[in-house]
């Protein structure tokens, strides 16, 4: 192979440069962070089920009231809240052990109502006032100040490409792991590629990228020959998150996956339809990742499931939701606190949504995860504002 055709291999591969040594994590502190692309509808996740407006609001999509027996009806959670009927087996069972939370009316004071720019300022978690760096974002930054305890973490995005949150700071691997075949480049032309690279400053981190490929690789191609242990076949995201929580367990402890498709303008459907595929996807993908991960390791790890901003309250002509303002975020983990709707809430009232539209935004996202890092890592005052600067942490006594 000519010099030009390994540079080629080379930039064509999905090379993990790593920068640290691989080694399991010595706290067994775990952090996920689950991105929503598109906006879902947290008003059909949790719904409000005491509130008229909702059904007033919500002629063709809402989700009717819980009634024991019909299954196609609001699980009630307590007196105000109710959870979507396609997630009954995948995340109730959770929420009944206490072991997850939702925080509605959480999101960020960016009101472009844009996806991009409003993806961005939170996965950079800065200032929305202040001059955006895009070279710098909250995962890296948390990353960044874990670092003075190396064993503490061992960063990875679940993505084609290292993501906007995990910008800044030493480099981390990533994978696309919703589709993940052989290496690009076969252990002969790592080997070729290493040994060009050696003896220069980036040969450790050639070398070593390749071999938590490697690592990876088989961890993944193992797991896709285990029985399924009676689960239902995997696909998908639950395929994709089983993949996540069996490298989580024996591995990795900070890491970042994204999912797509919230964004359901038109047709969203009710208990049935789009929406209710995609929530139910999403809890087998999580129960998954739950079960993967096995009680040892779940009862070390904390999950956070956001996305860009939640939708309109009202539903539209095409029977589905547009962009809107404020979210429900997720918060499940071993040791949450959770069977429980936390934070700041509002009136679901006509008088209660933000410009008439959609619901406001009471808790902060950086100010809920800063106060999860505070208790998940210890985090002292300054450290927390390296991470998110200008945000006063807020404890819901989710950890």
């Amino acid at each position: 192979m000519h010099r030009r055709d390994l540079l080629k291999a080379a930039l064509a591969a999905p090379l993990l440069i790593a920068g640290r040594a691989m080694a399991v994590p010595q706290t067994g502190t775990r952090l996920l962070v689950v991105f929503l692309r598109g906006a879902y509808d947290g008003a059909s996740l949790l719904i409000p089920v005491s509130s008229d407006f909702y059904y007033r609001s919500r002629p063709t999509i809402a989700i009717p009231r819980p009634d024991p027996a019909n299954a196609n009806t609001a699980i009630a959670l307590d007196r105000d809240w109710g959870l979507h009927p396609a997630l009954r087996a995948s995340m109730l069972p959770l929420w009944e052990k206490g072991q997850l939370a939702f925080v509605p009316f959480a999101g960020t004071d960016d009101m472009s109502r844009s996806h991009f720019e409003t993806q961005d300022t939170i996965e950079m978690g800065q200032p929305i006032q202040a001059r955006r760096d895009y070279r710098s974002g909250f995962l890296g930054r948390l990353a960044v100040q874990l670092g003075a305890e190396r064993a503490r973490v061992q960063p990875i995005a679940f993505t084609g490409q290292v993501p906007l949150s995990f910008q800044g700071g030493a480099p981390i691997p990533n994978i696309a792991i919703g589709g993940v075949g052989k290496p690009a480049v076969d252990a002969r032309q790592a080997k070729l590629i290493s040994d060009m690279y050696q003896g220069g400053p980036l040969g450790p981190s050639v070398a070593e990228g390749f071999a938590v490929e490697g690592e990876v690789y088989q961890t993944i191609s193992t797991g896709m020959n285990v029985a399924n242990r009676g689960a239902v076949s995997p696909k998908g995201f639950e395929l994709a998150a089983r993949r996540v929580g069996a490298l989580m367990r024996e591995q990795f402890n900070l890491a970042f996956l994204d999912v797509g498709g919230w964004d359901t303008h038109v047709g969203q459907g009710a208990a049935s339809g789009y929406l209710s595929g995609r929530l139910a996807e999403l809890g087998r993908g999580l129960a998954g990742f739950v079960d993967e991960l096995e009680p040892a390791a779940w009862d070390e790890t904390t999950v956070v499931v956001v996305s860009e901003f939640g939708r309109t309250f009202r539903e539209n002509g095409d029977k589905g939701t547009d962009h809107g303002h404020g979210s429900v975020y997720w918060v499940m983990g071993g040791r949450v606190r959770g069977g429980r709707v936390a934070g700041d809430q509002g009136p679901v009232t006509e008088a209660g949504l933000n410009q008439n539209r959609d619901y406001p935004v009471l808790v902060d996202y950086r100010a809920l995860l800063g106060g999860l890092f505070q208790r998940i890592y210890g985090l002292d005052p300054s450290r927390l504002e390296a991470v998110f600067p200008d945000a006063r942490p807020r404890d819901l006594g989710l950890v």
